[in-house]
């Protein structure tokens, strides 16, 4: 991996589609933008933020979310997401992350993700799959 500074930040921006929706990702009744899309578009910003700083057969996994839907979004609208570089603790990241629409805060959160190497991540996972339920 290469050196990265503590402090940057990333800002993307999405619009919610109906594949966002609480009621498509059966997290609630209303067809409001879902908490678990909201959740994914931090983890990607988190994941794009890093990427440029990967090694061949480097990337990252998320280890914990803590995080807050503080407001109703509906279809159509943009929501907006940064994410910032708190802390390099060895090969665990840190990152605080809000996002909004384009008037308010919508939600937030304090993000960890992991530095792993693909392959061996990989054979890993194969190997406890192939041990579970006979599969």
């Amino acid at each position: 991996m290469k050196q990265i500074e503590t402090g940057l930040s990333r800002e993307d921006v999405t619009v919610v589609r109906e594949e966002d929706l609480a009621t498509t990702h059966k997290s609630g009744s209303l067809e409001v933008y879902a908490t678990p899309a909201m959740v994914a578009f931090m983890e990607e910003t988190c994941c794009k933020l890093l990427e440029s700083y990967m090694d061949e057969g480097e990337t990252t996994v998320g280890i914990a979310m803590d995080v807050k839907h503080t407001k109703a979004t509906l279809i159509g609208m943009y929501v907006h997401c940064k994410a910032t570089l708190l802390a390099v603790e060895g090969r665990k990241f840190v990152f605080e992350i809000e996002t909004r629409d384009d008037l308010t805060p919508i939600g937030s959160a304090r993000h960890e993700r992991f530095l792993v190497q693909k392959e061996p991540f990989m054979e890993k996972a194969l190997k406890n799959k192939s041990h579970c339920n006979g599969l």
